[in-house]
Order: structure tokens, then C-alpha cells, then sequence
């Protein structure tokens, strides 16, 4: 879907329209009221759907030189705020300009950097989701010497058939919109490939495909902190994706996917008025854990990502709180190189209550993590990057999902935990830089046929 609303008022709050894709996505039909939804039936998990919306652009008027300045300042438009959807911004690699009509012109966007076009979630309040939550090619515009922006240039823009075939056959095209359009692509794309696949799988695949560029990496350099890497995943989402990471292990880059129901709360209070968190999943990974410890201090990355569909709080007053939006939360961890699984339980039992109770993080193995706890636990999908040694990995197999609060939590003869609630992990290893068969001895203890040059 490739249109928004134009203003600004919501930044990162649900609304109505945000909410009603939300809902959706969810498989749950629904009318609206003056409260807020009204759910009509017990969902069908068959109408579950995944959408991909644009952004929102910046006005055109307010085009300007420093465009990250303005990208930043221009919040998502609803209703690309959707926790369910996938939303898409804009990038650019088009930085050549050979028309001689715009020889004394400079593109203004540097070759993979926001494209000038694009709205950020840099100015949504911390507690609601991550956005956009990926980048495509969208287009650059133009600068003279006088500081003055123009647009469209044929060399900075994209082509696209005409919606009129028998009048002309193709056109240009540029911004968000022409974003969206090869982000749906993609997920066509994957959907072809894998039919088994959820929705919720599909959008993970996504974001897990996706990478930052160097461009993008530039104004992190010296400054490492947590925050700053925050805005930045605000400012692009998590990259731009490949739809060749998005499709295919390689030998040096083994990715795993799962999909599953979990029960996030328990069905009867164990004391009065206080419900309990319902399962943790744990995935003993099929790790090819000789290979990785025969790398000794190797350089390795893991990367893990998270996705579910919420169900939106039915009251409009429920619609202030994160914790109060969404029907549930999930997260996930990996098990510490010298930690048991006993200790690993019970600190994933103590996220859960700390998260519940709405305390802030303390750390724990976050700092490991490329982005951290408090950075990647929004909205409803979770992408994040852990670098390490090879040896050091060989000693976390094991990846956990495990519920957080929601609304489900506080009213009971609402909750549909029992139902199971559905989700996608996906988890890769990679080893850049290094000639390492992973691939194979994991395809071997799950009984892939592995191929057999003669």
C-alpha cells in the first residue's frame, strides 16, 4: 500500500488506521466504533496476511540540502506505524547524472544513504516500534549552487510501466512508493519460494536480509553507544535486504528457520488478580559446533530475528501504552557460552517480570549484542547482531522465545493465549571473510541430501 496520510500528529501512536491494519494482519475482522474495535468473530488463521506499507514522504516543497536533517524531523505517516506491517523507506544508490539538461546539478543524497525522500522514526517516542523497518531504492533529487532543490531527474529515478499501457509504457517513478512497490516484490518473492511460510516468517526472512550500508555506518564511526545505534535503526530500519540472504544459505552463511505457537500467559492466576507468564520455547540449534570451535578466535557474527502479529487492545484507552496495545510480546535470548540451562531459565524467568513490570534493563549479555535489549524489543519484530569468537558461539546452541507482557495479561476472558500465538525465528551464522563450511555438517544432522561433486 502505497499511500498515508500526510499529517504528522501521531508519531508512533496507534490510531484507528493503524490499528485496523493491525487487526488484519491478525486475522481478525472487526468494526469500528467511537471506543475503538470492535471484534466480530474468533480470528481465522487463514485471513492472517502480511502488509507492506510506504512510509510516507517528505513534502516536496520542503526538499532541502541537508536532507537528513529533514528526513529525521518528519515522523512515519500513519498509518506506516502498524506494528503488524512491514513498513518500507527509501534509500538510494543513484548518484550519476549524465543528461546535460542537469549538468550543473548535484544529486544531494551521497550513494547509499536515506534518500531525501523518506520519513524516519527518529522522533517516535522509545516505547513504540521500530520504524521503517527496512529501506529500498527510492530515488535521489537534485541541488544547484543557490542551495535550490529540483526533482524528478531521469538519471536519479526509477522505471516503472505506465498504469495506462496503451498510452505510453513507461514512466518515472521515485520516493516511498516506488520503495514499497519492490519491497512487495520481495515478499512475493519469498512467498513463491517457500509457500509453507507464514506471513509473520516472510517479514522476518526480510528483515533478517537486510544489512546496513557503509554509507549508513558512517556517522557511527566513533561513537558506539547504544543510543546512537538506537537512531540509527530509526533513521533506516535495518537495512536494505538482499533477496539472494533472503532465499538461500550459503556454505559461510547458514541461516535456520522455525515456526511455532507459543502460550504467552497461563490460563488461571496462582494468587488472586495476578496472572502468570505462560511458556518459554527453547531451540537446541543444530550447531555445527566442531567447525565453529576448530576456528578458535575467528570472527563470527550471529544474527537473529524475531517476528509475530499482535492483536490491537479493542479500547482506544488501551492505546497509550505499549504494554497496553499489544495483546502480547515476545522475545528472544541465547544462551551464555559458560551458562547451564538451569541458570539460563531463570534469567530469562527475570527478564520476563523485569519487562512486565516495566523496569528498565540492566545490561545482562546486551552489550554484546550490536544494538541491545532496549533498542531492538519494539514493536513486534526483533532483528538484531552478535559478534564474537567461532569458539565462543560453538558454546550457545541454544536460542529461547519467551512472552512478555499484554493486554491478553490483564483481561482474561479476552486472552487467546491458549489458542497458541504464532511466530518466526530466524537465526544465521556467519563467518565474512572466511572459507568455512557450515552448511554441511548441519545439513547432515537434520538429514538434508547434500550434493556431491563427482
Amino acid at each position: 500500500m502505497a499511500i498515508a496520510a500526510t499529517d504528522e500528529r501521531d508519531r508512533g501512536q496507534p490510531t484507528s488506521w493503524s490499528a485496523a491494519v493491525d487487526a488484519l494482519a491478525a486475522g481478525r475482522a472487526f468494526d469500528t466504533s467511537t471506543r475503538g474495535l470492535v471484534y466480530l468473530d474468533e480470528g481465522d488463521e487463514a485471513a492472517r496476511r502480511l502488509f507492506v506499507l510506504c512510509a510516507g514522504n517528505v513534502d516536496p516543497n520542503a526538499l532541502q540540502p541537508a536532507h537528513l536533517d529533514r528526513s529525521d524531523t518528519d515522523p512515519i505517516h500513519d498509518p506506516g506505524q502498524a506494528w503488524n506491517a512491514l513498513t518500507v523507506g527509501a534509500f538510494t544508490e543513484k548518484s550519476v547524472i549524465t543528461d546535460p539538461r542537469w549538468s550543473s546539478w548535484q544529486p544531494v543524497a551521497r550513494p547509499g544513504d536515506l534518500s531525501p525522500w523518506s520519513t524516519t522514526g527518529v522522533t517516535f517516542a522509545e516505547s513504540w516500534p521500530i520504524k521503517p523497518d527496512v529501506v529500498f531504492e527510492g530515488g535521489n533529487v537534485v541541488t544547484n549552487a543557490k542551495g535550490e532543490v529540483d526533482f524528478p531527474c531521469p538519471d536519479l529515478s526509477l522505471l516503472s510501466t505506465h498504469w495506462r499501457p496503451s498510452e505510453k509504457s513507461f514512466v518515472l517513478s521515485w520516493a516511498t512508493s516506488a520503495a514499497t512497490a519492490q519491497g512487495a516484490r520481495m515478499a512475493a518473492m519469498i512467498a513463491a519460494e517457500y509457500p509453507t511460510l507464514w506471513p509473520e516468517a516472510v517479514r522476518a526472512l526480510i528483515v533478517h536480509a537486510a544489512e546496513w550500508t557503509p554509507a549508513m555506518l558512517a556517522p557511527l564511526r566513533g561513537a558506539s553507544g547504544k543510543r546512537e545505534r538506537a537512531r540509527l535503526v530509526r533513521r533506516y530500519g535495518f537495512g536494505v535486504p538482499s533477496i539472494e540472504r533472503a532465499l538461500r544459505s550459503g556454505s559461510d552463511a547458514l541461516t535456520l528457520i522455525a515456526q511455532d505457537r507459543i502460550r504467552p500467559f497461563a490460563p488461571k492466576p496462582t494468587k488472586p488478580n495476578e496472572r502468570q507468564m505462560g511458556d518459554i520455547h527453547f531451540f537446541e540449534l543444530p550447531w555445527p559446533r566442531e567447525v565453529l570451535q576448530g576456528l578458535g578466535e575467528t570472527p563470527v557474527r550471529l544474527r537473529v530475528a524475531l517476528s509475530y502479529f499482535i492483536e490491537p487492545n479493542p479500547g482506544r484507552r488501551g492505546w497509550k501504552k505499549r504494554h497496553r496495545y499489544a495483546s502480547h510480546g515476545l522475545r528472544f535470548e541465547v544462551k551464555g557460552p559458560t551458562e547451564s540451562m538451569e541458570e539460563f531459565r531463570k534469567r530469562l524467568n527475570q527478564k520476563a517480570l523485569d519487562e512486565d513490570e516495566e523496569k528498565p534493563s540492566t545490561g545482562g549479555d546486551s552489550s554484546e549484542w550490536y544494538l541491545g535489549e532496549q533498542a531492538r524489543n519494539r514493536g513486534s519484530v526483533h532483528s538484531d547482531v552478535l559478534s564474537g569468537f567461532a569458539a565462543d558461539l560453538a558454546e550457545r546452541g541454544v536460542v529461547a522465545v519467551y512472552p512478555v507482557s499484554g493486554w491478553w495479561k490483564d483481561q482474561p476472558r479476552r486472552d487467546r493465549s491458549h489458542l497458541g500465538a504464532r511466530y518466526a525465528l530466524v537465526v544465521s551464522i556467519e563467518t565474512p571473510g572466511v572459507e568455512a563450511d557450515l552448511w554441511t555438517p548441519v545439513a547432515q544432522q537434520v538429514g538434508v541430501p547434500v550434493e556431491v561433486a563427482g
